[in-house]
This record gives structure tokens, C-alpha cells and sequence, in this order.
């Protein structure tokens, strides 16, 4: 439930969904299973706002080991890819390159989505394509032509 209203929250707010299931995800694996944890944490948020300013004085290049750790962490997933069917292979790749050069987790997401539909389509494997697929693909492109150019 927790999960359902951060992610519609989020939305609402213009951040990307993933992160209050990772968020969540985090919390579990640590250890965490009441709604007590998810107070701690929203105090300790609450906190952060008085002390993000002496945050700012940290160097990117401080910050950039654990950011690197977390990118090895998530690129531990392409191996369960099936690195022998292109049509797999190549969003699998277009969704990993397309995060840290863009910034943009969703965005990736997005480039994955539209070229997993169109490479499938273009393959004639339209039984890999379900109709969720397609119009989240259709909804991206639409994003991206009308709403990136801003």
C-alpha cells in the first residue's frame, strides 16, 4: 500500500516511480517490516531538509564511489538477459546506456519500452508484444515528442 501511494505521489509530483520501490526494497532487505520503519525514515527525511545544506559542501568526485558501487549493483541484472536473441539484447542495451547518459532513470525506461516494441514489431514477433507493451511504447513516444522538447 505503502509502495502504491509514494509511486502515485511521486508521479504526481514528477519523479520517477522506481524510486520509492527501490526505496522499499532497501528498507525490507534491511530489515524492515512495520510502519515504524517507514516513520524513522520520514523523521529522518524531515531532518535532511534542516541539514542539506552542509550536504552541498561535499565534492561530486566524493560521492562518485558509491555511486559507481550502485551502478554495479544494477548492472548485475544484464546477465539474466538472453544475450543470444537481439531483439532482448539490443533494448537490454539501449535501457542501460541510455540511464547514466541521459541522467534519467525513467528516461531509460522509456528508450527501453519504445525499442523493445519496435524492434520486436519490426521482427515479426508479435506474439512477444502484448497490447500493455505497445501502448506504454505509444505513450513514450508521445512523451518525448511533445513534452521533452519543452
Amino acid at each position: 500500500m505503502s509502495d502504491s501511494v509514494a509511486t502515485m505521489s511521486g508521479a504526481a509530483l514528477g519523479t520517477s516511480t522506481t524510486t520509492s520501490y527501490i526505496e522499499s526494497t532497501a528498507g525490507i532487505s534491511a530489515g524492515g517490516r512495520t510502519g515504524l520503519t517507514a516513520a524513522v525514515v520520514a523523521v529522518l527525511f524531515l531532518a535532511c531538509l534542516v541539514l542539506s545544506p552542509i550536504a552541498s559542501i561535499i565534492p561530486p568526485y566524493a560521492t562518485a564511489p558509491a555511486l559507481f558501487y550502485v551502478a554495479v549493483l544494477m548492472a548485475s541484472g544484464l546477465k539474466l538477459v538472453d544475450w543470444d536473441d537481439i531483439t532482448d539484447a539490443a533494448p537490454a542495451i539501449v535501457t542501460a546506456l541510455t540511464m547514466p547518459l541521459t541522467f534519467s532513470i525513467a528516461n531509460g525506461i522509456a528508450l527501453g519500452f519504445i525499442t523493445y516494441a519496435v524492434i520486436k514489431a519490426l521482427a515479426g514477433r508479435w506474439s512477444d508484444l502484448n497490447a500493455s507493451v505497445v501502448t506504454i511504447a505509444v505513450v513514450f513516444v508521445l512523451k518525448f515528442m511533445f513534452l521533452e522538447v519543452a
